[in-house]
Protein backbone atom coordinates (compact mmCIF):
# COMPACT_ATOMS: atom_id res chain seq x y z
CA UNK A 1 0.00 0.00 0.00
CA UNK A 2 1.43 3.25 -0.91
CA UNK A 3 1.75 5.89 1.70
CA UNK A 4 -0.13 9.24 1.72
CA UNK A 5 2.93 11.36 2.05
CA UNK A 6 2.05 14.26 -0.56
CA UNK A 7 -0.73 15.28 1.05
CA UNK A 8 0.33 16.14 4.15
CA UNK A 9 0.11 19.13 5.98
CA UNK A 10 -0.19 18.74 9.76
CA UNK A 11 1.68 16.48 12.19
CA UNK A 12 -0.05 15.26 15.40
CA UNK A 13 1.34 12.93 17.74
CA UNK A 14 0.88 11.88 21.10
CA UNK A 15 3.79 11.83 23.95
CA UNK A 16 4.43 8.71 26.04
CA UNK A 17 5.48 5.76 23.99
CA UNK A 18 5.70 7.98 20.58
CA UNK A 19 8.12 10.97 22.11
CA UNK A 20 9.11 8.89 25.04
CA UNK A 21 9.80 5.21 25.57
CA UNK A 22 6.72 5.14 28.17
CA UNK A 23 8.81 4.94 30.94
CA UNK A 24 7.95 7.47 33.80
CA UNK A 25 9.34 8.28 36.59
CA UNK A 26 7.59 10.08 39.44
CA UNK A 27 8.88 13.34 40.87
CA UNK A 28 6.44 14.25 42.89
CA UNK A 29 3.88 17.78 42.67
CA UNK A 30 2.30 15.89 39.93
CA UNK A 31 5.78 15.98 37.28
CA UNK A 32 6.49 13.03 35.81
CA UNK A 33 10.50 12.69 34.55
CA UNK A 34 10.04 11.59 31.11
CA UNK A 35 13.23 10.90 28.40
CA UNK A 36 12.95 12.74 25.20
CA UNK A 37 15.23 12.20 22.22
CA UNK A 38 16.50 14.83 21.14
CA UNK A 39 16.38 14.18 17.20
CA UNK A 40 13.38 13.92 17.56
CA UNK A 41 11.76 17.01 18.80
CA UNK A 42 14.46 19.12 16.46
CA UNK A 43 12.55 16.45 13.60
CA UNK A 44 9.51 18.67 15.13
CA UNK A 45 11.31 21.78 15.00
CA UNK A 46 12.22 21.28 11.10
CA UNK A 47 8.52 20.88 10.73
CA UNK A 48 7.01 24.02 12.29
CA UNK A 49 9.74 25.73 10.19
CA UNK A 50 8.51 24.70 7.25
CA UNK A 51 5.19 25.41 7.90
CA UNK A 52 3.57 22.50 9.00
CA UNK A 53 1.01 22.51 11.79
CA UNK A 54 2.02 20.43 14.93
CA UNK A 55 -0.60 18.99 17.65
CA UNK A 56 0.08 17.48 20.81
CA UNK A 57 -2.84 15.02 22.03
CA UNK A 58 -1.72 13.77 25.03
CA UNK A 59 -2.85 12.01 28.26
CA UNK A 60 -0.49 13.38 30.48
CA UNK A 61 -0.49 16.76 31.92
CA UNK A 62 2.18 18.26 33.15
CA UNK A 63 4.48 21.69 33.14
CA UNK A 64 6.90 19.29 31.74
CA UNK A 65 4.84 18.06 28.67
CA UNK A 66 4.49 21.67 28.12
CA UNK A 67 7.66 23.23 28.52
CA UNK A 68 8.75 20.41 26.15
CA UNK A 69 6.75 21.25 23.33
CA UNK A 70 7.05 25.17 23.12
CA UNK A 71 10.44 24.66 23.19
CA UNK A 72 10.28 22.76 19.88
CA UNK A 73 7.72 25.88 18.40
CA UNK A 74 4.35 23.95 19.35
CA UNK A 75 1.74 26.48 19.43
CA UNK A 76 0.27 26.44 22.70
CA UNK A 77 -3.33 26.15 21.67
CA UNK A 78 -1.83 22.89 20.06
CA UNK A 79 -0.94 21.19 23.15
CA UNK A 80 -3.70 19.13 24.51
CA UNK A 81 -2.80 17.63 27.51
CA UNK A 82 -4.92 15.40 29.66
CA UNK A 83 -7.07 14.14 26.76
CA UNK A 84 -9.94 11.74 27.37
CA UNK A 85 -11.48 10.63 23.64
CA UNK A 86 -8.47 11.90 21.35
CA UNK A 87 -10.55 11.70 18.22
CA UNK A 88 -12.81 14.54 18.93
CA UNK A 89 -9.70 16.92 19.71
CA UNK A 90 -8.33 15.47 16.44
CA UNK A 91 -11.61 16.41 14.65
CA UNK A 92 -11.49 19.72 16.38
CA UNK A 93 -8.04 20.74 15.13
CA UNK A 94 -8.60 19.85 11.46
CA UNK A 95 -11.50 21.82 11.79
CA UNK A 96 -10.17 24.64 13.46
CA UNK A 97 -7.24 24.93 10.66
CA UNK A 98 -9.41 23.64 8.17
CA UNK A 99 -7.72 20.33 7.07
CA UNK A 100 -9.28 16.92 6.27
CA UNK A 101 -8.41 14.32 8.37
CA UNK A 102 -6.62 12.99 5.06
CA UNK A 103 -4.32 16.11 5.63
CA UNK A 104 -2.98 15.17 8.55
CA UNK A 105 0.05 12.70 9.98
CA UNK A 106 -1.03 11.35 13.32
CA UNK A 107 1.78 9.26 15.60
CA UNK A 108 0.54 6.70 18.38
CA UNK A 109 1.36 3.71 20.28
CA UNK A 110 -1.44 2.54 22.30
CA UNK A 111 -5.13 1.85 22.06
CA UNK A 112 -6.74 5.34 23.02
CA UNK A 113 -4.40 6.23 19.77
CA UNK A 114 -6.54 3.35 17.46
CA UNK A 115 -9.46 5.81 16.49
CA UNK A 116 -7.06 8.72 15.34
CA UNK A 117 -4.70 6.48 13.61
CA UNK A 118 -7.16 5.48 11.87
CA UNK A 119 -8.95 8.66 11.10
CA UNK A 120 -5.58 10.32 9.96
CA UNK A 121 -4.70 10.17 6.53
CA UNK A 122 -1.50 8.87 7.71
CA UNK A 123 -1.32 6.88 10.79
CA UNK A 124 1.97 6.21 12.40
CA UNK A 125 3.49 3.44 15.24
CA UNK A 126 6.61 2.56 17.10
CA UNK A 127 8.09 -0.64 16.20
CA UNK A 128 7.35 -1.16 20.11
CA UNK A 129 3.73 0.45 20.40
CA UNK A 130 0.78 -1.74 21.30
CA UNK A 131 -0.70 -4.63 18.85
CA UNK A 132 -3.66 -3.33 18.29
CA UNK A 133 -1.99 0.57 17.28
CA UNK A 134 0.27 -1.61 14.82
CA UNK A 135 -2.32 -2.85 13.37
CA UNK A 136 -4.50 0.18 13.19
CA UNK A 137 -1.34 2.25 11.99
CA UNK A 138 -0.71 2.53 7.94
CA UNK A 139 3.23 3.00 8.65
CA UNK A 140 4.73 0.77 11.84
CA UNK A 141 8.03 2.46 12.08
CA UNK A 142 11.39 0.27 12.36
CA UNK A 143 12.25 2.33 15.83
CA UNK A 144 10.50 2.82 18.64
CA UNK A 145 8.51 5.42 20.50
CA UNK A 146 11.84 7.91 22.17
CA UNK A 147 14.35 6.19 19.53
CA UNK A 148 13.96 8.14 16.46
CA UNK A 149 9.98 7.20 15.16
CA UNK A 150 9.40 10.77 15.47
CA UNK A 151 11.93 12.01 13.64
CA UNK A 152 11.95 9.26 11.32
CA UNK A 153 8.38 9.73 10.14
CA UNK A 154 8.52 13.54 10.17
CA UNK A 155 11.86 13.25 7.80
CA UNK A 156 10.07 10.73 5.50
CA UNK A 157 6.93 12.96 4.78
CA UNK A 158 9.32 16.24 4.48
CA UNK A 159 11.45 15.01 2.07
CA UNK A 160 8.99 13.45 0.12
CA UNK A 161 7.15 16.91 -0.25
CA UNK A 162 10.81 18.61 -0.98
CA UNK A 163 10.49 20.34 2.48
CA UNK A 164 13.20 18.87 4.56
CA UNK A 165 15.10 22.01 4.66
CA UNK A 166 16.91 23.44 7.76
CA UNK A 167 17.48 27.66 8.14
CA UNK A 168 19.44 28.83 10.49
CA UNK A 169 18.10 32.10 9.92
CA UNK A 170 14.72 30.78 10.54
CA UNK A 171 15.57 28.75 13.31
CA UNK A 172 17.33 32.07 15.27
CA UNK A 173 14.36 33.86 14.50
CA UNK A 174 11.95 31.23 15.52
CA UNK A 175 13.60 29.54 18.48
Amino acid sequence: MALNLDKIKAITLDVDGVMTDGSLIGLGDQEMLRIYNAKDSFGIRVAVMNGYKVAIFTGGETPGILNRFLTCGVAREDIHMGCRGKLKIFKAFCEQYGLDPSEVAYFGDDIPDVPVLKAAGLGIAPADAALEARAAADYVSPFGGGKFCVRHGIEMILRAQGTWKFDEGDYERLF
